[in-house]
């Protein structure tokens, strides 16, 4: 049997053994040992197509809305005990895309660039200007519907068909693209504290 794999390796006229690894193989056509990248890979662009950056936005979304489903609205309120909904928006995209983002709807309201309505994805952040001091913010999801900390049932999706919601709707901002958002996601903080 020793004798049999000296002869292979003997006879193998000095070629390289084939590679399993796919970006450590040379580029066909290419001098000088041009390597394969990640970018080039076209089972990852595959990938991305079954599950597109918005999809992976709103599954990210969907996943927060759940931790933080419960949640009693207190202005000014930080944790799972009470939380207001720019503070909710805070947390969400710390926590989900390792994203900071400011605390308060003053500060959110100049982030990224305006978007039309009808131009809304998830992960873009929507403002409504209803009666009284203060602003209110949440995070659009798909589908016309938006997450956020509602002041009479605390952390809920919402429609922003509601006749309320449509009424006292002001404008939305998308403060990082979702392609740049779903990169995100693998490098959002694992350690989700319960705060």
């Amino acid at each position: 049997m020793t004798l049999l794999l000296l002869t292979g390796c003997a006879g193998s006229g000095g070629s390289k053994p084939p590679v399993d690894d796919y970006f450590a193989r040379d580029m066909p056509g290419l001098p000088g040992g041009a390597q394969m990248s990640p970018v080039d890979n076209p089972v990852l662009a595959l990938r991305g197509l079954r599950n597109p950056p918005p999809a992976q936005v709103r599954q990210a979304l969907l996943v927060e809305h759940q931790r933080w489903l419960g949640t009693p609205y207190r202005l000014g309120g930080t944790t799972r005990h009470g939380i207001d909904c720019s503070a909710l928006v805070q947390r969400v995209f710390a926590e989900a895309f390792g994203l900071d983002l400011p605390r308060t709807t003053t500060q959110q309201v100049r982030e990224g660039e305006a978007v039309p309505r009808d131009d809304l994805r998830p992960g873009d952040l929507v403002f409504f200007q209803p009666p009284g001091y203060y602003h209110h913010v949440g995070i659009y999801v798909g589908q016309g519907r938006f997450l956020h900390a509602s002041t009479s049932r605390g952390v809920k999706i919402s429609s922003l068909d509601n006749r309320y919601w449509r009424h006292y709707y002001w404008q939305a901002r998308r403060p990082l693209d979702d392609v740049h958002l779903a990169q995100r996601l693998d490098d959002a903080p694992s350690d989700r504290g319960e705060g």
